[in-house]
């Protein structure tokens, strides 16, 4: 899913990826590996199942489950399918890291932009929510006012998106770039990339011509917006916009307009006081990246192009 997001806030340019590409996911909202539990066993057994659970700290070991703070409204990337298990990109991602340190990833539904938050207060061992990894996130800064708000947070790199704007489709309105929102409306999630480009984009428009700004709790209640008419555009991350593109009203919808900007990294996050956590993370997400299970998991959504050759920490700017 920042207080500023791509979700989740402003950084480096943009990357593009085929929509073609994510067609397979319409295909897949069925068959995602999230919500899996595992029997840990002996300790022999857990070392030969889980190499890595002793990277983990002893406390989730003994625990045998990582909480997990998510937004689960954001296909592909998380979402609910139609029998009500959560499926997508991360609960993939999480339950093949979950192999290899031998804990269940435990999903836990929350607002986007109370995340951190939850992150903060022990709700939550973890965020995994097509969060942007970015430096204000990582200080702990509110980047619409600059002021700190927190101790931040660290991140484990696992992804990289952009940010794209659609319309409905037949209706983009002239529509191409941010700079063509002036004078219109745009509807997007609250707290996310989408917002900050939108709020900084409008600072730049002419007097009397303001992009106005209608934020959500989640995606589905902008795009359904959007979809009575009453924006000319909306915002969200590239994946997410793509499969929205793709699947409401069986493609007809919406379409994309221009092309995708702010490549930036999606990030797990993690309390700065857990760098034993962190570490094991970043390890898990490394060996599914070797062994082949990461790139099992970007085919099966259509997100190849996304996809990174190693886990980096605190890699976003």
């Amino acid at each position: 899913m920042t207080a500023s997001s791509t979700r989740r806030t402003t950084a480096a340019h943009s990357r593009l990826a085929a929509v073609g590409a994510i067609a397979v996911a319409g295909a897949l909202m069925l068959t995602g590996c999230g919500d899996q539990t595992q029997d840990n066993g002996s300790d022999s057994d857990t070392a030969a199942s889980a190499p890595l659970a002793d990277k983990l700290p002893q406390a989730i070991r003994d625990k045998g489950v990582i909480k997990v703070g998510s937004d689960i409204a954001y296909a592909p990337v998380e979402f609910k399918d139609n029998a009500g298990k959560t499926v997508g990109i991360d609960p993939d991602l999480a339950a093949a890291m979950g192999k290899q340190l031998g804990v269940d990833f435990q999903f836990e539904n929350g607002t986007f932009d109370t995340l951190i938050t939850g992150l903060r207060s022990k709700r939550y061992d973890i965020a995994m929510s097509a969060m942007t990894d970015t430096k204000d996130r990582q200080e702990g800064i509110d980047s619409d006012t600059g002021k700190k708000v927190g101790e931040g947070v660290d991140f484990v790199d696992y992804f990289t998106a952009g940010v794209s704007i659609y319309t409905k489709k037949g209706d983009d309105q002239g529509i191409k770039t941010w700079s063509d929102l002036c004078g219109k409306k745009i509807v997007l999630q609250r707290g996310t990339v989408s917002e900050d480009l939108a709020k900084a984009e409008s600072k730049k428009c002419p007097a009397g011509k303001k992009i106005a700004i209608e934020p959500f709790d989640n995606d589905q209640q902008a795009q359904t917006r959007l979809r009575a008419g009453g924006a000319a555009a909306g915002s969200s991350d590239f994946p997410v916009a793509a499969y929205a593109v793709k699947t409401s009203g069986g493609g007809k919808d919406f379409q994309l307009v221009g092309e995708q900007v702010e490549a930036a990294p999606y990030g797990i996050a993690v309390a700065k006081n857990q760098t034993q956590l962190r570490d094991a993370l970043k390890a898990a997400l490394d060996a599914i990246i070797e062994n082949g299970d990461y790139e099992k998991i970007m085919k099966k959504w259509g997100v190849t192009d996304g996809a990174i050759d190693e886990a980096t920490i605190n890699g976003g700017k």
